[in-house]
């Protein structure tokens, strides 16, 4: 990224005083990006579900305070269509989304219509703005057609996916360009005016996620209750990064859109760089000693389903055409995410903690 305290003056720029309709605020990565947002002096609307369970980032940030919140479900496409049509945004960033591998493969048809109809009815609305609007639409790392192979998929590899989720998101990413052609082609940029663009991102870790079956609210729950941690793919390798890392990918793209729509409307890769795609094993042994203690086993008897074991992602288009790069190496990444639990469980006020945690990435 250009350097970061440039790009934070691009975002200040780009975003104060804007509109912004965010989906899926109330989840992990939409508190994070609803907290930068309101840092950066945006009015934000969000729309999703409530948010899943106590405790979760959205009530810890306040986000009640931090935005218009409207609850209701992506599948519900009038309530969907009223909240964009009345806000009327100049950006939207779509992270609404059934996003968990394992339990896709619970209620495989939800994951699809969430995921792949949910979509679609938010561009329908976006096409209905008489307003020009920047859009990034946040898919995932598992769109791809895994080979597991060694090689990095790039932006124009094969989509594809075994499992429910991976297939919902790849169907997801068809729903998007058949729309990008079919009403918002750059080439009649002039008449819609609104710009397309998709964000892929690696395997995100920070603090606020307690979603089940994830790598680290796993590892930090079993460390608190001075219990083993269970692991069931040790050697499965994933592009894992800090949170701020895509969000600020997202950002940037969005800043782009505005400046140039017709360049910047495609797919770009968010992740770290290639020697920080790391094994599950090796991220548990430094959430470890960044916790200062703690063991694991191995369950072999745990209920397997399909869950791609070697996963990388080439970054070079997002470093290459939006001078993004990743900031944070595995380990301070880590570092940064247990830290977070650990104040976390002292009972730190975190909604002050989670902006310190925004300001120091964004400052260096």
């Amino acid at each position: 990224m250009e350097n970061v305290v440039s790009m934070l003056h691009i975002l200040q720029e780009t975003y104060r005083g804007k509109r912004v309709f965010l989906t899926g605020h109330t989840g992990f990565k939409g508190s994070w990006l609803l907290k930068i947002l309101t840092m950066l002096g945006a009015e934000v609307k969000g729309y999703a579900l409530q948010p899943a369970g106590l405790p979760n980032l959205y009530d810890i940030i306040s986000g009640d305070e931090l935005c218009q919140s409207v609850i209701a479900d992506l599948r519900n496409r009038e309530a969907l269509k009223t909240a964009v049509l009345d806000f009327r945004p100049d950006f939207v960033f779509h992270l609404a989304a059934q996003p968990l591998v394992r339990l896709s493969y619970q209620i495989p048809s939800e994951t699809f219509e969430v995921n792949a109809i949910g979509t679609a009815n938010l561009l329908d609305a976006i096409a209905l703005l008489d307003n020009p609007c920047n859009a990034v639409l946040v898919t995932t790392d598992k769109v791809y057609h895994n080979n597991e192979w060694e090689y990095p998929y790039r932006e124009n590899d094969r989509l594809g996916g075994n499992d429910p989720y991976s297939a919902s998101k790849a169907c997801a990413e068809l729903v998007i360009d058949s729309y990008r052609n079919s009403f918002f082609n750059v080439k009649n940029y002039a008449t819609h005016k609104k710009a397309i663009a998709v964000g892929r991102a690696g395997n995100v870790i920070g603090g606020g996620d307690w979603s089940d079956n994830r790598l680290i609210p796993d590892v930090v729950k079993a460390l608190n209750k001075n219990e083993k941690i269970e692991i069931r793919s040790p050697e499965s390798v994933r592009p894992w990064q800090h949170v701020l890392e895509p969000l600020a990918g997202y950002l940037l793209l969005g800043a782009k859109l505005c400046k140039d729509p017709q360049q910047y409307s495609q797919a770009y890769n968010f992740g770290p760089d290639l020697d920080d795609a790391l094994p599950v094993n090796k991220m548990v042994e430094m959430a470890i000693d960044c916790w200062g203690g703690g063991e694991y086993f191995i369950n072999k008897e745990i209920n397997q389903v399909h869950e791609a074991g070697l996963l990388k992602l080439d970054v070079s288009k997002a470093k290459a055409q939006l001078n993004w790069t990743p900031q944070l190496a595995a380990y301070k990444a880590v570092a940064d995410t247990i830290t977070w639990y650990k104040e976390f469980y002292k009972s730190t006020d975190m909604a002050a903690f989670t902006d310190t945690q925004i300001h120091q990435f964004f400052n260096g």
